[in-house]
């Protein structure tokens, strides 16, 4: 098998005995069997351009948009309305060619719209600094966990992790933390999906990560868990998947987070497959320095004109390697103004009204479960716009037979929590009616009738 490197055998050599390796197979020992090649790509012979592009088209007509299925999936990815206006503006020259923003005299309407940017996360958050955006919500909460660490400066400490956080964001935070003396130490839930406080009074550790609304829907007691923390000198962190509950649920600023971040995504970007996303960042200002990424402020030129600038860009890339807050090289710039647009439009008004109307969609969603013979709600917690639904058969067969009549029931839990089997996460936002709910329920309820 042919392949490509720029290093010769003796310069691989040089470098596998710099850290201390025997051989290339040992380096990539950490990738898991099952995901490496065990022979050739087996590629099959070049074809002229009009029948691959013609393939390719073939094969994209097989996929399903969320326009064209009742989408009832969620779980850290979400199918609101974009208006039009948001991805036109987005799509500008100026913007979408704009060269990441170091001289500010030719920058000027980036760094603005991202200045524009952090103080929405702000005002939504109730937190006093955020930075220009993270690549997603995932790698947020890994950074944010990084920064707990700084701030603490503890040599020793454990990581304490709700049980209902964003599983990838559980596994992102491990591979971050992974060769640091900080064991991380899941709290578990109560029946009602909320986090068990008697058990996180038990523990010990240096931060604590809590998702609200949590990965299953359920809002957490933060009030009651700040208290914890603040007695067991934790540093609380929240994570926000869902940042359309910011409009109506009260700010995690106001209940003493430390460290709010999570997932944009819903303000005026499409679920696309799961990517790009966008993830926020914000903290306290004494902590400003600990933070990782980059921060856009407001200053004056010599006339005494209003104009922006990068202020901090605490990374190796700038500064002593050893003194960085992070490698992250850059922002999501484009995704942030896509949020900017999007959140202006809107309005504080606007976004209340439409998270209110999540709101009662998850309400009524909530309530046709409980009505049903046939179907059950796994959490008994208060929910936002998102819960588990207990089916009579796996959540997996049920979104395959759903598909069918074209409806994405929701998320299968059984892949990341298998006593889940069969249950469904199940997601409702504007672009559902109640026609919509009654559907799926009756549906759900035909497919769970048949399993019993």
């Amino acid at each position: 098998m042919g392949y490509y490197s720029p290093h010769t055998e003796d310069e691989i050599r040089q470098m596998l005995s710099a850290i201390g390796l025997p051989s290339l197979e040992e380096l990539f020992r950490a990738i898991p069997d099952k995901f490496r090649l065990k022979a050739g790509l087996n590629l099959a012979e070049g074809k002229p351009e009009p029948e691959v592009e013609q393939e390719i088209k073939s094969l994209s007509e097989q996929n399903l948009s969320c326009g064209r299925v009742k989408c009832f999936a969620g779980g850290g990815v979400y199918h609101h309305y974009v208006p039009r206006v948001v991805e036109y503006l987005a799509s500008r020259s100026e913007f979408s060619t704009a060269y990441t923003p170091y001289q500010p005299e030719a920058s000027q309407g980036t760094l603005q719209a991202i200045f524009e940017f952090q103080t929405m996360v702000c005002e939504l958050t109730g937190m006093e600094v955020a930075n220009a955006s993270m690549y997603d919500g995932g790698e947020a909460c890994a950074e944010a966990v990084l920064m707990a660490l700084r701030v603490a400066r503890k040599d020793r400490g454990r990581i304490l992790l709700s049980s209902a956080l964003h599983p990838h964001y559980q596994r992102i935070i491990r591979t971050y933390t992974a060769h640091l003396d900080h064991p991380i130490e899941l709290i578990p839930l109560l029946p009602s999906g909320e986090l068990d406080l008697e058990k996180l009074k038990s523990r010990e550790g240096i931060c604590l990560v809590v998702q609200h609304p949590n990965y299953f829907g359920v809002l957490e007691q933060m009030t009651e868990i700040q208290k914890i923390c603040q007695e067991k000198d934790l540093i609380l962190i929240v994570v926000v998947c869902e940042a359309l509950s910011l409009a109506i649920l009260e700010p995690p600023g106001k209940f003493g987070a430390g460290i709010v971040c999570g997932e944009a995504q819903s303000f005026g970007i499409r679920p696309s497959f799961g990517g790009p996303l966008l993830g926020f960042f914000a903290s306290r200002m004494d902590w400003v320095r600990r933070m990782p990424g980059r921060l856009v402020g407001e200053t004056t030129d010599r006339k005494g004109q209003r104009g922006y600038v990068l202020t901090l860009a605490t990374r190796e890339q700038h500064i002593r390697r050893a003194k960085a807050t992070s490698n992250i090289c850059t922002n999501h710039s484009l995704m942030a103004l896509q949020a900017v647009i999007y959140l202006s439009l809107l309005g504080k008004n606007g976004l209340e009204k439409l998270a209110k109307a999540n709101l009662e969609r998850g309400w009524y969603l909530r309530k046709k479960i409980e009505a049903s013979s046939e179907l059950g709600l796994k959490f008994s917690g208060p929910n936002f716009n998102e819960l588990v639904v207990e089916l009579g058969v796996s959540g997996e067969e049920a979104t395959r037979e759903l598909i069918k009549d074209g409806i994405l029931a929701g998320v299968p839990l059984t892949h990341h929590f298998p006593e889940l089997e069969n249950c469904l996460l199940v997601a409702v936002t504007e672009l559902v009616d109640k026609s919509d709910i009654e559907l799926l329920v009756k549906k759900l309820e035909e497919i769970s009738r048949k399993g019993k």
